[in-house]
């Protein structure tokens, strides 16, 4: 099986499908980018000899998974947020008229004038929680420079334990689809833990 999945996964071209789907999973929640991280480092494991079976030679290097999917995803958040920036009213009704989203804009912005931004390092993990934050933060015209240094350590957090999940997965349980099934659930098992602490969080005081 990893004969074919080493192939795919070899050479450099691998980083830049990682980097365009994390990037546009922004956009497009439903992309499998997360599966597509833990793949390549399951692929990489095996290829290092950490896993058994045999691949390809050139198969991916974790640590450049790794930037390629912080990279991505930092830029993919920018590329939000400005977009949300710039939205005018339109976006400020439509914001309005979410009770999920004006809510995430109140939290998202009560964090941020705190100078604490766990809640972006959390929404990362959550399904379509990059999303809501930074299209909120655009929105509410939060500083660049509050924003984004949270946003590069979350993408990093999400990338370094997707690279994690898949590397270590091979290690321990062997190039199979056994392996990456366990760490694509992992993985979606953070995602509801960090969407069920987020929703858990309580809500700015009123008055």
């Amino acid at each position: 099986m990893w004969d074919s999945v080493g192939s795919l996964t070899a050479g450099p071209w691998i980083y830049a499908v990682v980097g365009l789907s994390v990037l546009l999973d922004v956009f497009v929640p439903v992309l499998p980018s997360g599966v597509l991280v833990i793949t390549a480092a399951t692929a990489a494991a095996a290829g290092s000899g950490a896993a058994t079976g045999q691949v390809p030679h050139g198969v991916p290097d974790i640590i450049a998974l790794i930037l390629s999917a912080t990279t991505a995803s930092v830029l993919g958040d920018l590329v939000a947020y400005r977009l949300a920036w710039r939205g005018g009213d339109r976006l400020d009704r439509a914001i309005a008229r979410s009770r999920r989203l004006t809510t995430a804009q109140e939290r998202l912005g009560e964090a941020l004038a705190r100078g604490g931004g766990a809640l972006v390092v959390l929404a990362r993990f959550a399904p379509a929680g990059r999303s809501v934050v930074s299209f909120c933060a655009g929105a509410a015209h939060r500083r660049a420079r509050d924003f984004l240094p949270w946003s590069a350590l979350a993408g990093l957090s999400w990338a370094a334990y997707s690279v994690a999940l898949g590397y270590f997965g091979a290690r321990f349980l062997g190039a199979t689809w056994l392996s990456t099934g366990v760490s694509v659930a992992a993985l979606f098992g953070a995602g509801a833990a960090a969407a069920f602490l987020m929703r858990k969080r309580p809500a700015p005081a009123e008055g």
